[in-house]
């Protein structure tokens, strides 16, 4: 197969992420990319807002209200937003590999079986109804069987993996964008929805259609599956996707829009940077070391300039948006200030 060089690699992962052909809406930029990490609630708000053409978080947190997307541990052991219709099939897939790989910490924190059943009796007693918690109030609730230590964060990460619960709608701040969702059951809060033929084969599609040109190792490290699963599944996606060079690209590309920009500032734990095995083909050594992860785990927000991450920012406070300074560490550009701005005022929308 024809390869690809680096500076067209980058042009058709800006297309497959949605930067320079953003979607109609942010429903359209969920099912595009399946999976957004989103630890930080901001920054997987940020994160979509970038890939749609109205560019708002706003329009991400009524994404969330409405129920069309919600925010679970899907891959990994970490939370990411997924189109609702998707949560279950995508678990189907994961959750059992996660669960098992957390079974020792599970032990660890004396979460043994009784105490698992029990907590999901009282938080699906709780939530029954249409009802909605906050983790603080479904933390009351589970104070009976001990939430400390960790036990309690657990807890809410087992019933998620099992698909009981995920976060739902988002918690209204007066002034301020939203810090935190509601938990809601998943059978009450998103309806039955068909499960694809072949979901090893769908999941690795969706992920070259979100993050392409990418490799079947790319996949497995984004999806937490094993290196074999994965290339089965690339073996089994046919011609909904097409080689290049060892890596794979969607078989429908998304169009760049005429007023594409040039720069993004993007979120804690981007996609368009932490969505593979190898980063080097869009970031340099010194920007991976400034960026992360380090050894607490956390990536940076970055700077992303003709499809290179060159850099890293970061946003005022929440308290502060609309007056405050964001820090930008990246080789200065007047493209750089501008995605910032559009960063900020995607924030604030």
């Amino acid at each position: 197969m024809v390869g690809m060089d680096l500076d067209e690699l980058r042009r058709l992962r800006l297309r497959h992420h949605r930067l320079t052909a953003p979607a109609r809406s942010v429903a359209d930029a969920a099912r595009h990319m399946l999976c957004v990490q989103s630890q930080d609630l901001w920054g997987g708000r940020l994160a979509l807002a970038a890939r749609t053409r109205d560019a708002r978080t706003s329009a991400v947190d009524r994404a969330f209200d409405h129920g069309a997307i919600v925010r679970s541990w899907t891959q990994r052991g970490t939370l990411h937003t997924i189109p609702a219709a998707d949560l279950r099939w995508v678990l189907g897939i994961t959750a059992r590999r996660t669960l098992d790989q957390a079974a020792t910490r599970r032990d660890q924190l004396g979460l043994d079986d009784a105490t698992l059943v029990e907590a999901e009796r009282i938080l699906v007693g709780a939530l029954e109804g249409g009802r909605a918690l906050t983790r603080a109030e479904a933390m009351g609730r589970l104070s009976g069987i001990g939430t400390e230590g960790g036990r309690g964060y657990h807890l809410l990460f087992w019933l998620a993996l099992r698909g009981v619960i995920c976060w739902g709608p988002t918690v209204a701040r007066p002034g301020l964008e939203p810090a935190e969702q509601r938990i809601v059951l998943v059978d009450e809060w998103i309806p039955a929805a068909p499960e694809p033929a072949d979901p090893v084969a769908e999941m690795f599609v969706r992920y070259v259609d979100g993050h392409g040109p990418a490799t079947a190792d790319d996949f497995a490290w984004w999806s937490g599956l094993t290196k074999t699963a994965s290339r089965d599944a690339a073996a089994r996606a046919g011609d909904r996707v097409r080689e290049r060079g060892g890596r794979f690209v969607s078989g429908r590309i998304p169009r760049t829009a005429p007023d594409a920009a040039d720069a993004f500032a993007l979120p804690t734990f981007e996609e368009y940077y932490i969505g593979y095995a190898d980063r080097s083909p869009v970031a340099a050594d010194r920007v991976r070391d400034a960026v992360g992860p380090g050894r607490n785990g956390i990536v940076r927000p970055v700077i992303v300039a003709a499809g290179e991450v060159v850099g890293a920012w970061r946003p005022p406070s929440p308290q502060n948006r609309a007056a405050g300074q964001a820090t930008i560490d990246a080789p200065g550009s007047a493209a750089a200030e501008a995605a910032v701005a559009r960063a900020l005022a995607a924030l604030r929308g």
